[in-house]
């Protein structure tokens, strides 16, 4: 198996990069193509990414016949924890009559289903820098071979449709299978760059289809508190993870009317401090922000201190019944992290937020929120 010795520093770790979906996708169409017009076995392919780093290749699965040539490359996601590492992806290229290069998908390559991702529906689940990859190699060796003919190719992965499962290809309404998928032909290990892009493509999606506004949560909490205590449709939510602060961003360029975010309150209280970016790596300052709040509604000495021994925010939140500020102290939570998101929406967009936790239920919620819920439960 080929591998790829680039390698980044994140957070202290040194950590290899790998190759997308797209880059095994134009590298085995490119190496199936050299065998079909030349008629010569080719085992090692070099290709070019738009990174620019070069990737050689071992060719596997060869299968050649005089007019269709079919073989694949694996996968390598470096150290980043993707599900379709170590995955073949075949390309299969024959001639055709009319002189065009044509791109489909096959078996275990998703279609796309709904409007507003990178392909029309209809289409094969082959992003727009793939297909560039793949006609920029095939015509470099069309060149070679001096063919000025038409190719087809069609892209598949045998273990694409049991591997989507795994994705948020159902979520995006792209059936079938995986995408075939990269902007720079490189895996990033742990990108937050792809996260984010992953949030822009479901809100894309969502406007798309005629939604005015947006239902965030952070993770999978939220969306089980949102199916099950709500009654709100899965497929109406998306997941931000821990990029309030972007995906607020993306909602604006968007150009949505207004946002809710509902969330468990170990998430939404560093909101209450500011942190658009609820990940650890960038702070856990949970107790102390909630013990501020409990100090500003009268809470004693005893009781900050009980708080800021807290591991977990369930347990702060019974000190603070315990200490009968529960309500007022929550309330003025709440009104913290609905200022800091209408801070980051800037007057161009309304926003609400709804903090709960497992044991508890609904914790807190801005005056607007039922309003803005009532957009997604059609009552």
């Amino acid at each position: 198996m080929s591998t790829l010795e680039e390698y980044i520093e994140k957070d202290g770790r040194r950590l290899r990069l790998g190759y997308t979906t797209g880059s095994c996708a134009a590298a085995a169409a490119k190496a199936a193509a050299w065998m079909l017009l030349t008629g010569n076995r080719k085992e090692q392919i070099a290709i070019t990414t738009p990174k620019g780093i070069v990737l050689e290749l071992e060719v596997l699965e060869i299968n050649m016949t005089p007019e269709q040539v079919s073989c694949a490359i694996r996968k390598d996601s470096g150290d980043d924890p993707d599900v379709t590492d170590g995955t073949l992806i075949f390309a299969s290229v024959s001639y055709t009559r009319e002189p065009e290069i044509s791109i489909d998908g096959g078996a275990g390559v998703g279609r796309v289903t709904k409007p507003g991702l990178d392909q029309q529906v209809g289409n094969a689940a082959i992003n727009s820098v793939p297909r560039r990859m793949i006609q920029e190699n095939l015509r470099e060796v069309m060149e070679l071979a001096d063919y000025s003919g038409g190719l087809s190719v069609v892209i598949s992965v045998p273990e694409g449709e049991r591997l989507a499962k795994k994705t948020f290809n159902p979520r995006l309404g792209i059936v079938g299978g995986i995408s075939i998928l990269g902007t720079t032909g490189i895996v990033e290990p742990m990108s937050e760059k792809a996260l984010v892009e992953t949030i822009r493509v479901e809100l894309r999606q969502r406007r798309q289809s005629g939604a005015e506004y947006a239902l965030l949560t952070p993770g999978n909490y939220g969306a089980q508190f949102i199916r099950e205590r709500l009654g709100v449709e899965d497929s109406l939510l998306v997941q931000t993870s821990n990029f309030i602060g972007d995906a607020l961003d993306i909602c604006k360029a968007l150009g949505f009317r207004g946002a809710l975010l509902i969330g468990h309150i170990g998430k939404l209280v560093k909101i209450g401090g500011g942190m658009m970016n609820t990940h650890s790596k960038y702070g856990d300052c949970r107790m102390e922000i909630l013990a501020a709040h409990a100090g500003a509604c009268g809470a004693g000495g005893d009781t900050i201190k009980r708080i800021l021994e807290c591991v977990a925010c369930d347990d702060a939140v019974r000190i603070l019944s315990d200490a009968r500020i529960r309500e007022e102290t929550l309330t003025r939570l709440t009104g913290r992290v609905a200022f800091h998101l209408g801070h980051r929406a800037a007057g161009e967009m309304e926003t609400g937020v709804i903090l709960f936790s497992k044991e508890y239920g609904i914790l807190g919620q801005s005056e607007n929120a039922e309003t803005l819920l009532k957009k997604f439960t059609g009552e």
